[in-house]
């Protein structure tokens, strides 16, 4: 956007695109991205469907419907949205991220997994895919992986408070307890809420 003066000049340029070509899915996409910027989220809404319907094979689009879906708490809107996403795109890291996520907010650990490790194998750079991936291991009983994957995560952005958290629980279940405190300073140094009782744990290691 960085050639327009604003959002409202992009906005009014997205338009009179879609004014002369109604079916282009790109325009409505556009136009639906700087309408979500601007919280415009049922207007938005709209011409993410308009872009689907001009342009079926579009993920993004599937994918940032699915976004508005989790605003409302519908994790199964969230879900479809991002099923269809990875149908139209099977290779798309983003809609496997978040089908990932959705899982794990339901407690379905196994399914978590695979549709992460899918993520992470399409694009080796997603940072929150091997952050949640260390979640689901760390609630699948595997500290192991977990250390693996939030190791990674931190190795894509040192300062991610969700891995340095994982790391701690991971570290003190295996009684590696100075590398637990370690990431437990961390991720509380970096604004992480950590659950009391691990704060409690780890205080005997200090």
């Amino acid at each position: 956007m960085t050639q327009f003066q604003n959002a409202d000049e992009f906005i009014a340029r997205q338009r009179a695109a879609i004014e002369s070509n109604p079916d282009c899915g790109t325009s409505h996409y556009n136009l639906a991205v700087a309408l979500l910027g601007k919280k415009e989220y049922a207007e938005a809404e709209k011409e993410l469907f308009a872009a689907i319907e001009c342009s079926p094979g579009m993920a993004e689009a599937y994918v940032q419907l699915g976004g508005l879906c989790l605003r409302k708490g519908d994790l199964d809107g969230c879900l479809e949205h991002n099923k269809k996403a990875v149908k139209a795109k099977p290779g798309f890291s983003e809609g496997h991220g978040n089908i990932g996520f959705v899982h794990l907010q339901r407690g379905e650990i196994e399914e978590a997994i695979k549709s992460l490790q899918r993520a992470t194998a399409f694009n080796f750079r997603f940072v929150q895919a091997f952050a949640l991936l260390g979640s689901a291991y760390l609630m699948n009983g595997m500290p192991d992986q977990s250390i693996e994957n939030s190791l990674k995560a931190l190795e894509l952005a040192p300062e991610f408070a969700v891995a340095h958290n994982n790391l701690a629980i991971a570290y003190l279940e295996k009684g590696e307890n100075a590398k637990a405190v370690k990431h437990c300073d961390k991720a509380l140094e970096m604004g992480y809420e950590v659950a009391p009782q691990i704060l409690e744990e780890i205080k005997q290691y200090r």
